[in-house]
């Protein structure tokens, strides 16, 4: 029986299968749930300091072929309250990373620390969210700034740290260097876009252009981590438009470690875990590997 374990940012995943931030994943009844339904391990809403009430509806747009636009906002509860959840979600005894969002280096340090505090098992730098100006998350295409962060939090605690960067910069290897103190790099989050009411004659979601994710990033997020780990060598995790087994194995061959799965859990609904995972078992035996992992970098 092929193993599909799997080691990313130095921890061990059961599967390769992580729930990705922004789905299912603000409340701790919620997070239980989708881990003892197959996934490895989930990241959490992105936290911020204070509660944040986000944008006004609508935030989401349905697309056609498996694709969303979102504006959500950063919707949370502030840190403060958010230790119950993660204890409710860590009852699976299943890896639980917190992420967060900040305006500083200090911030991002300060809130790093409660996580670890609250028992997640890694925390993730938010340093990527396409549609949100004023909360320093415009922060995540100054290299320097990237680095200061990752070393703020890195001199706070001592569990794992991801990065998340955007694909909606110009200098991404830059940043991803910018990047060596943290234990992976999480490439991509949603990319810029907009859908227009035509009857209406206006933008459909409130904040007039969100972030697209689903099948069409795909190929973008594929082309980041493949670029990422050839070039700097650093542990990647991937993300984007990722809804069957297929899919993993094309990021896995492409340099990642694990990946994370958010829009088709949306679409398809929390046993999309399981159903990766059995699929992902046949499919390897079909390509003739006692383990997953050693599918890693097959593509290199």
């Amino acid at each position: 029986m092929t193993d599909l374990a799997v080691m990313a940012a130095g921890i061990k995943l059961e599967n390769p299968l992580i729930l990705a931030s922004g789905i299912l994943d603000e409340n701790g009844y919620t997070m239980r749930r989708v881990l003892q339904e197959g996934a490895a391990a989930v990241v959490t809403k992105s936290i911020g300091t204070a509660e944040r009430p986000g944008y006004k509806t609508p935030v989401v747009v349905d697309l056609p072929d498996g694709n969303l636009l979102n504006a959500v906002g950063l919707s949370n509860p502030g840190i403060k309250d958010f230790g119950g959840e993660i204890r409710i979600a860590l009852e699976a005894n299943k890896p639980v990373i917190g992420s967060i969002f900040g305006s500083s280096p200090e911030e991002y340090g300060e809130l790093a620390h409660s996580m670890q505090l609250y028992g997640a098992a890694a925390v993730e730098l938010n340093l990527s969210c396409p549609h949100v100006n004023g909360t320093g998350l415009e922060m995540g295409s100054d290299p320097e700034m990237v680095e200061a962060i990752v070393n703020a939090v890195k001199n706070r605690v001592s569990i794992p740290v991801l990065a998340k960067l955007s694909p909606n910069v110009s200098n991404m290897l830059e940043i991803a260097y910018s990047c060596s103190k943290a234990n992976s790099i999480v490439v991509i989050n949603t990319i810029k876009g907009m859908a227009i009411d035509i009857n209406a004659r206006k933008p459909v979601l409130s904040n007039y252009y969100g972030g697209l994710s689903g099948k069409a990033v795909k190929y973008v997020g594929l082309r980041y981590v493949y670029e990422i780990k050839k070039e700097t060598g650093f542990d990647v995790i991937g993300v984007g438009g990722i809804s069957n087994a297929e899919d993993v194995v094309e990021y896995m061959m492409a340099g990642a470690s694990a990946v994370q799965i958010g829009t088709a859990v949306g679409r398809y609904g929390r046993g999309i875990f399981s159903a990766i995972s059995h699929d992902l078992a046949l499919l390897a035996e079909r390509l003739k590997v006692d383990r997953i992992s050693d599918l890693k970098g097959a593509a290199l």
